[in-house]
C-alpha cells in the first residue's frame, strides 16, 4: 500500500508541476502547451483514483475507531461500513494497479489510418468505401477529428484507397487493433441469383509521427510533381497540383493529389510518409525485443485475417478475440465502443500471456 501511495504521490506533483507550466505558456509555444496539456490529461484518471484512494482510506479508519464505541450498536454499524469500505479499497487497488501497468508510448498519438480494397473487385471497393465511412462515424462520435488525406474512389461509390488523419483524445489506443485483413460475406446488388460473395479490405492503423519522431534528410527524398487525375473538381488535369514523394533509402511512395494547391499536397504526403516510416522503424524494433510481442494480431501481418462481417446473419466476428456480435448494421453506422472493448480486452490478455 505505501509503494501504491507513493505512486499517486508522483502523479499528483507531476500534475501540479504541469498545471504550473501550462500556466505560464504563451502564445507562441502551441506545440510545447500541446504536449504538456496531453500529458497532463494521461494523469487525470490515475489522480482522480489516487484521491478516491485517500477518501476511502480515511473513512476506513474512522469506521474502524468506531469499533471500539461502548454502544454494541454503534460498533456492528461501524463493522458493516467497515466491510463494505474495505471491499471498495480492494477494487480501487486493482484499478489503480492497472492504470500504473506502463502503457504503449503511442496511445496517445493520433493516427494515420489507411483503408485499401482487396480481393474482391467492386464489392471489395465497396466494403472499404463501408469502413472508411465507418470509422469516419465513430470518430465523429467520440468528438475527433476526422481528416481525408487523400482518396481514390471507384465510379460505383467504392473506394480502392482512402487515408485520412484522425485526431483527438487516445485515438491509438482505441483503434490500434484495427490493423489488418476485414471480410465481407453479403449479396452484392448486382447478384441476381442471390449469391453470397465474399470480399476483403485491408486496414493500417499507424500511430501519427511528429516532425521531432523522424529526421528526414531531403537529399534522401525525390519530389515528382504532375496532373491530378481521376474524379474532381474544374482544376483536374490543368495544373501540376499532384504530389509523389519517394523515400529513396526505403522504396517508399507515397502520392497525394486531391488538394488543388501542390503545396498542401506536399504537406498531406509528408504527414503519411513520416508516419510509414515511423511504423516501419518500430516493426524492426519490435521484431528485435521479441517475436511474441505481436501475437496479440497473430503474426502481425496485414495478410492475416481479423474479422468477418457477415451480412445475411448480421453478425461480426473478430477472430483473434472469438468475439461474435449480432448487430452488424449499427456497428457500421460507427457504433463501435462496446465491440472494441471487448476486442481490446480478449487481446490483452493475450499479450499478457506471452509475456509481452
Amino acid at each position: 500500500m505505501a509503494e501504491l501511495l507513493d505512486r499517486i504521490d508522483e502523479a499528483e506533483a507531476r500534475g501540479r508541476a504541469l498545471e504550473e507550466r501550462l500556466a505560464g505558456i504563451t502564445g507562441a509555444d502551441a506545440g510545447e502547451y500541446a504536449r504538456l496539456a496531453k500529458e497532463l490529461a494521461s494523469l487525470r484518471p490515475l489522480r482522480e483514483a489516487g484521491g478516491r484512494l485517500r477518501a476511502t482510506l480515511a473513512q476506513l479508519a474512522e469506521a474502524r475507531a468506531m469499533q471500539g464505541d461502548p454502544d454494541p450498536e454503534v460498533q456492528e454499524l461501524a463493522r458493516a461500513e467497515a466491510r463494505e469500505l474495505e471491499a471498495g479499497r480492494q477494487e480501487l487497488e486493482a484499478e489503480i494497479k492497472q492504470l500504473l501497468v506502463p502503457k504503449d508510448p503511442n496511445d496517445e498519438r493520433n493516427v494515420i489510418l489507411e483503408v485499401r480494397a482487396g480481393t474482391g473487385g467492386d464489392e471489395a471497393a465497396l466494403f472499404a468505401a463501408d469502413l472508411f465511412r465507418m470509422y469516419a462515424r465513430y470518430a465523429e462520435g467520440r468528438g475527433w477529428k476526422f481528416e481525408a488525406l487523400s482518396l481514390s474512389e471507384t465510379g460505383a461509390g467504392g473506394l480502392k484507397e482512402g487515408i485520412a488523419s484522425v485526431g483527438g483524445e487516445r485515438v491509438y489506443s482505441r483503434l490500434k487493433w484495427e490493423s489488418g485483413v476485414h471480410r465481407v460475406q453479403r449479396v452484392p446488388v448486382t447478384e441476381s441469383q442471390g449469391r453470397i460473395h465474399t470480399s476483403t479490405a485491408t486496414v493500417a492503423v499507424l500511430p501519427e509521427a511528429d516532425e521531432v519522431d523522424l529526421v528526414i534528410d531531403s537529399k534522401d527524398l525525390r519530389v515528382d510533381v504532375f496532373r491530378s487525375s481521376g474524379p474532381g473538381g474544374q482544376s483536374v488535369n490543368t495544373t501540376d497540383s499532384a504530389v509523389r514523394i519517394t523515400h529513396l533509402p526505403t522504396g517508399v511512395v507515397v502520392t497525394c493529389q486531391d488538394e488543388k494547391s501542390q503545396h498542401k499536397n506536399k504537406a498531406r504526403a509528408m504527414k503519411i510518409l513520416r508516419s510509414r516510416l515511423l511504423e516501419a522503424e518500430q516493426a524492426r524494433l519490435d521484431r528485435e525485443r521479441a517475436d511474441e510481442r505481436r501475437a496479440q494480431v497473430g503474426t502481425g501481418d496485414r495478410s492475416e485475417r481479423i474479422r468477418t462481417y457477415n451480412f445475411p446473419q448480421s453478425r461480426i466476428t473478430d477472430h483473434r478475440a472469438g468475439l461474435s456480435v449480432h448487430r452488424l448494421e449499427s456497428i457500421l453506422e460507427g457504433d463501435l465502443d462496446e465491440f472494441l472493448d471487448g476486442v481490446a480486452a480478449a487481446l490483452r490478455v493475450r499479450r499478457q500471456e506471452v509475456g509481452a
